[in-house]
């Protein structure tokens, strides 16, 4: 190929084709569990993740609710994946090699959002969130209807693989997954770039500014206890009865069928328990059909 500015054009829109190509080989699994927040600067606030609101009777003047400030903030962190393309590997067509790379490019920045939110979830007994606890703890302070603080639980513990119960039907996630700049593919293929006139080297690349942080811990019940059917009980009574301050249900488990997040290792406990028509013991099974089954490899 003869190095000039329309070729270089051409290959470039091809190595861009390809990349688009490789966005869709990658399923946006993350929008399973989390919340896109637009963002417009260098980190979102979200002090408000404090008070889950709700209606109250009308007595007089309004009650002006006030948000509960935390420090908790979500910074935006900046992501790159770069290819650099030799300029006798241009001039000898020697690009096959390149369009799997582009491809495969592509494929990866699709997919690291799930790589984020799926490694933020599994990291959520030992990562804070905003009350300052880890986001799957077993005393998370919450008011109870005297206004005294009280422990609340969304996790039973354990020590083997984790698993998930998840209300996904509420407008807040329990994962944010906070956008400032999508991805975008740039070529570094001018003759004069210095990568080119010093290395015999074009760059492609490609980067984005975003990042993950935990949203509601209510909505949300992580184990590491074995997925059975006592343990999946437990975490379906615990999240059907989480509340607010002051006593106030929440009113999970009501409207969809819940999320059941787990990862391959877990498939065959997960369709038994939710699929099968008879439990272990030849009973009829109560909890078939009771969660949505969503596998990932995410969380391998």
């Amino acid at each position: 190929m003869e190095l000039n500015r329309g070729n270089l054009q051409l290959l470039g829109t091809a190595f861009s084709g390809l990349f688009r190509g490789g966005l869709g080989m990658a399923p946006p699994q993350y929008l399973e569990v989390a919340t896109v927040v637009p963002s417009s600067t260098g980190k979102n606030e979200y002090g408000w993740l404090n008070q889950i609101r709700g209606m109250r009777e009308w007595l007089g003047d309004r009650v002006l609710n006030q948000i509960t400030q935390s420090d908790y903030v979500i910074k935006n962190k900046d992501w790159e994946d770069t290819i650099e393309v030799e300029r006798n590997d241009i001039e000898d067509d020697n690009l096959g090699q390149y369009n799997m790379l582009f491809t495969e490019m592509g494929r990866a920045t699709a997919a690291h959002p799930n790589e984020l939110v799926y490694g933020l979830l599994k990291a959520g007994f030992s990562t804070p969130c905003y009350d300052g606890q880890y986001y799957f703890d077993t005393d998370h302070p919450v008011l109870d209807a005297a206004g005294n603080v009280t422990s609340v639980a969304n996790t039973d513990g354990g020590s083997g693989t984790p698993w998930f119960l998840i209300d996904t039907s509420r407008v807040m996630k329990p994962i944010i997954f906070q956008d400032r700049k999508k991805p975008q593919f740039v070529a570094k293929d001018n003759l004069n770039d210095e990568n080119a006139f010093w290395r015999k080297k074009f760059v492609y690349g490609v980067d984005a500014r975003y990042n993950v942080g935990f949203g509601f811990w209510q909505f949300a019940w992580g184990s590491k206890q074995t997925l059975n059917a006592a343990n999946y009980a437990t975490a379906m009574a615990a999240l059907g009865s989480m509340k607010g301050d002051y006593g106030r249900p929440l009113g999970l488990l009501t409207g969809e069928a819940p999320l059941l997040v787990f990862p391959p290792s877990l498939e065959s406990n997960a369709r038994t328990l939710i699929i099968n028509e008879n439990d272990a013991a030849g009973a009829t099974n109560p909890w078939k059909g009771s969660a949505r089954l969503f596998k990932t490899a995410w969380l391998a």
